[in-house]
């Protein structure tokens, strides 16, 4: 049985993550996190993937594109279960 979070719950793991040394996490985590929010709350990225000269915004646009055809609803589920596997990094 899966548990579905609220939007509660989402925009406080958001909220906790976004706190400057509110978490503390890898790249590959950020970038995962950074994916599962725009997913949650954009849904499917339908832009053009920027240059690989452009680095940053190349592995965010990845990020995101990995979660491609995932609902909006898992997308945010996923979100928290990340924040809450992190447990000993906040």
């Amino acid at each position: 049985m899966s548990v579905s979070f609220s939007s509660d719950i989402f925009a406080s793991a958001v909220s906790h993550v976004a706190k400057p040394n509110g978490s503390r996490q890898t790249d590959e985590t950020k970038l995962d996190l950074y994916g599962l929010y725009k997913q949650a709350t954009v849904g499917d990225n339908t832009n053009e993937a920027p240059s690989f000269f452009q680095v940053v915004a190349r592995k965010k646009h990845d990020a995101w594109a990995k979660f491609r055809g995932m609902t909006q609803e898992n997308a945010r589920d996923a979100y928290v279960r990340a924040f809450l596997k992190m447990g000993s990094l906040f």
